[in-house]
């Protein structure tokens, strides 16, 4: 029970100190002297003034906090604006602001930072008199007046930008071919900005563009040629096509930007009929490789014959000039050719002695099949 009385004095004790009084009427805890809250200010029923400090007791009421006097309290006496300085800024030893010298560096850093300006090597300055194409500053070291009076911006002409149609993530781009079939493309588009003047004010969104032309000139190549060759070997004829397109139509539009070259990076027949295009892709291309080995075999089958024929050549030429003695060597040659693939027995003319032809019994009896064995374990 003590305890308890201690906690309910402690809580009493905290809401007497709060800065907004101890509320209206009735009895505080224990130890009060019965007079309401014990910090009204004498106002017989409201909360103290959070903004008075404590211990004070106006004449009457609820009195107005003075801002001026807190800020007084708060930089020290000084007053809000001119004892402390501007926002408690400490004063300059001969008792002036330095208010004046702080408005003067901003503005010389604002001069700075807004008139001079650095131009890269692969960059132009476009600048602009109140929203006006002014003139183009080359790389180097410009100044421009002022911002807002002229505005300066960077453009690199020969940083090599490129866009993807279609971006990524999406589906599928499916374009017509001239034999009315349908081709999934996905290429890319290689740009720089050729004029920064009309880069910045002749098109709202130059990206935009870019891809709406690159869409209008594939179509229109892609129209042109047949699926095979969207698909094969008319790819990089379809790409100089599609370029040529490109600059002329972004010329017309006065755009400022060079096409540096368009790259197909897909090339496929729609997905439902994908894997049918594949087989019969697969089936020519096995075609193709045995056309080619035939062709090679031919070719070696007549370089052999041309060889042949060559030799034959110049044997005749030989058989022209001394005729007996090549008649009696390509008879030779000939019986070398054929008396060293068979078995042979050279006899040499008297004194013949029988000859048993061992050689000739040994590959008969190696060519003679060897009887079956016994079965074993047979019932008698």
């Amino acid at each position: 029970m003590t305890r308890l009385t201690g906690w309910f004095s402690n809580i009493a004790t905290m809401a007497n100190n709060s800065p907004w009084g101890g509320g209206s009427g009735g009895s505080g805890g224990p130890g009060d002297s019965g007079s309401g809250g014990g910090a009204d200010n004498g106002s017989g029923g409201g909360p103290r003034n959070p903004w008075q400090p404590a211990g004070a007791s106006p004449t009457g009421g609820r009195k107005a906090s003075n801002i001026e006097e807190l800020f007084k309290r708060r930089g020290g006496g000084g007053g809000g604006f001119g004892g402390g300085g501007f926002g408690g800024l400490p004063r300059r030893p001969n008792g002036k602001s330095y208010l004046p010298i702080a408005i003067g560096l901003i503005f010389v850093l604002w001069l700075l930072l807004t008139s001079i300006h650095r131009v890269g090597p692969q960059e132009r300055g476009v600048v602009s008199f109140l929203g006006s194409y002014s003139r183009t500053l080359e790389p180097g070291i410009a100044m421009t007046l002022p911002s807002p009076v002229e505005s300066f911006e960077v453009v690199d002409v020969q940083n090599i930008r490129t866009i993807d149609i279609p971006a990524a993530g999406t589906q599928e781009n499916l374009i017509l071919t001239g034999d009315q079939n349908l081709v999934d493309l996905a290429y890319s588009v290689r740009w720089t900005i050729k004029d920064p003047t009309l880069y910045l004010f002749q098109l709202a969104d130059p990206e935009a563009t870019i891809r709406e032309a690159a869409e209008a000139a594939m179509r229109a190549s892609v129209a042109e040629v047949t699926l095979d060759d969207a698909i094969g070997p008319g790819r990089i004829e379809v790409e100089q096509k599609v370029e040529q397109r490109m600059k002329e139509l972004l010329d017309g539009y006065r755009s400022g930007i060079q096409v540096q070259g368009v790259a197909i990076k897909k090339a496929d027949p729609p997905e439902a009929v994908n894997e049918a295009f594949k087989a019969v892709s697969a089936a020519q291309q096995e075609a193709q490789t045995f056309l080619n080995e035939a062709r090679a075999y031919a070719q070696q089958l007549t370089a052999a014959a041309q060889g042949e024929a060559a030799a034959f050549d110049k044997v005749y030429e030989e058989y022209r000039m001394a005729p007996e003695v090549t008649r009696r060597r390509m008879y030779y040659e000939t019986m070398e050719r054929v008396l060293s693939k068979l078995d042979k027995t050279i006899i040499e003319p008297g004194n013949v002695v029988p000859y048993l032809p061992l050689p000739e019994l040994r590959k008969r009896v190696e060519a003679t099949p060897a009887p079956p064995a016994p079965a074993t374990g047979e019932a008698r």
